[in-house]
C-alpha cells in the first residue's frame, strides 16, 4: 500500500476539521432558531492555539462570531506583540447562546476541543475554567486557578489559565493582569518545534 505525502494526510485531516466545525456550526444554529443570536467559533480549525472565554458580549451575538470586537482586538494585539502566529489560533466561547443550558454547552465545546486538537488551550475567567473541569476528558487533569502558569489538561494539551479578557478591558490594573498571564503564550509558542 502507498503511502501519502505529509501535506496530503494534513489536508485531509483539515477537510475533516472544516467540515465538522461546519456541521457543529449548523447544529447551534438550528438550535438558536431564527429569532435567536447565537456565536460559533473563529479561527483556524486545526490550530495550536485554543482560547476560551465563558460567554459571548453583545457585539459577539451581533455578528455571530466569537472573539469580534474589543476582546478581540486586544487579543490580536497581544499575539502579535508576542510574535504568534494569529492564522494558527481558534478562539470560542462555552456559551453560544445567551441563557443557554450548561450541559449541552460543554457538549458542545467537547466537540470542538476534539476537532480542533490543539496543543495549548488558554482558559479565560472562572466561569470558562470551572466548565472546562466538567468536561471530564479521560486522562485529564483539573486546572487550578493559577494566573500564568502552564499546566497538563491532558496528555497532549496544556492548559493556561489567565483572566477573562472581557473584564479586563477597562481598567488598566486588570489590563496588567491579563497581559502578565497571557505573556506565557508567547515562550509557549517560540518552543513549538518548527514542524
Amino acid at each position: 500500500m502507498a503511502s501519502l505525502p505529509s501535506d496530503e494526510i494534513y489536508e485531509k485531516y483539515l477537510q475533516k476539521a472544516i467540515l465538522e466545525i461546519n456541521e457543529l456550526g449548523d447544529e447551534i444554529a438550528r438550535a438558536a432558531g431564527p429569532e435567536r443570536a447565537f456565536v460559533v467559533g473563529s479561527g483556524h480549525p486545526l490550530a495550536d492555539l485554543f482560547l476560551l472565554k465563558h460567554a459571548p458580549q453583545p457585539s459577539e451575538l451581533q455578528e455571530g462570531v466569537a472573539f469580534y470586537g474589543r476582546a478581540g482586538q486586544a487579543i490580536l494585539k497581544s499575539l502579535q506583540r508576542l510574535r504568534v502566529d494569529p492564522m494558527a489560533v481558534y478562539g470560542t466561547t462555552c456559551l453560544k447562546l445567551p441563557g443557554q443550558d450548561e450541559a449541552q454547552a460543554r457538549t458542545w465545546l467537547a466537540r470542538e476541543l476534539h476537532v480542533v486538537q490543539p496543543k495549548l488551550v488558554v482558559v479565560m475567567g472562572p466561569e470558562a475554567l470551572r466548565i472546562v473541569n466538567e468536561l471530564e476528558f479521560p486522562l485529564a487533569d483539573p486546572i487550578v486557578p493559577r494566573l500564568g502558569e502552564l499546566q497538563r489538561l491532558t496528555p497532549t494539551v496544556d492548559a493556561l489559565y489567565v483572566p477573562d479578557v472581557d473584564v479586563s478591558l477597562d481598567e488598566q490594573s486588570a489590563k496588567t493582569r491579563f497581559w502578565q498571564a497571557f505573556k506565557l503564550v508567547g515562550s509557549w509558542w517560540a518552543e513549538l518545534p518548527p514542524y
